[in-house]
């Protein structure tokens, strides 16, 4: 019963798909009309996305018309390379150290064509500073070199020997080499900078000094200039001094950048 069925399917469904393709078929409708049409680019769009015909043959034509044009522009000249920044930062083993310098970090981050010199105090160098400056992600020099136990008196200047070091690093570097643009800058690791302040850093001619606000029971210490020159300095502490004006702390230093002379 079951193969009878099967070999009447088999033998009616030919007819079935002829009755159904010639119902689909309509004599009537007209056959479209073969008319030439220009060709478009696939990927040519015009205004209101219509898409443009492309026109053979000018390919050539307009590159050479393009090449014409950029010949005609003057060249482009070179962007002046900006000067380097280097960044003279004394540090010390205390609590706050590593947080501190990761706020100094976060700062200099921001800065294009900064150098970073840090310079422990201490006879060798911290592996917390090491494995920080690893991991800082910024162009740096670690160096390290201990303050004499006469120089840790109250009313003596701190970071002196760091700082020196950090300059005899510079000169070495670059006692054999042609004079690149470069800026010095001295900035502690417990103080705060405005990107400003970087931006203004890099047209220094010989010195540079900026007001240092919250700072020496003041709310501001600066130079005081007339006729172009600094004649004195309004300071909360100690007027007599070459330079005296603090950093944004109390380690009573001095806050200047000044252009270094073999950078």
């Amino acid at each position: 019963m079951k193969s009878a069925l099967c070999s009447r399917f088999f033998i009616l469904l030919p007819w079935i798909l002829i009755v159904i393709i010639m119902l689909d078929v309509d004599p009537r409708r007209p056959a479209p009309q073969l008319t030439s049409r220009p060709y478009f680019s696939p990927h040519t769009v015009g205004c209101g996305g219509s898409r443009i015909p492309l026109r053979r043959g000018s390919l050539g034509r307009d590159a050479a018309e393009r090449q014409k044009r950029n010949e005609s522009r003057p060249p482009l000249q070179a962007e002046p390379r900006l000067p380097t920044i280097y960044a003279i930062t004394p540090t010390y083993s205390r609590p706050v150290q590593k947080a501190e310098l990761t706020r100094l970090a976060n700062t200099f981050r921001q800065v294009a064509q900064l150098h970073w010199i840090l310079v422990e105090d201490r006879a060798t160098r911290s592996e917390l500073v090491s494995s920080f400056l690893a991991r800082a992600g910024l162009p740096n020099t670690h160096l390290h070199v201990p303050t004499p136990r006469r120089y840790k008196r109250p009313w003596l200047p701190r970071a002196t020997e760091q700082r020196n070091a950090g300059l005899a690093w510079l000169r070495q570097r670059h006692q054999h080499q042609s004079a690149q643009p470069g800026v010095l800058f001295f900035a502690d690791d417990d103080n705060t900078y405005s990107l400003e302040l970087f931006q203004e850093m890099r047209t220094t001619r010989k010195v540079s000094v900026w007001p240092v606000g919250l700072v020496g029971g003041r709310r501001y210490e600066r130079p005081l200039v007339k006729n172009g020159k600094v004649v004195g300095w309004y300071t909360g502490w100690r007027e007599d001094r070459p330079f005296a004006i603090d950093m944004a702390d109390n380690t009573r230093h001095r806050f200047e950048a000044i252009t270094c002379a073999q950078c």
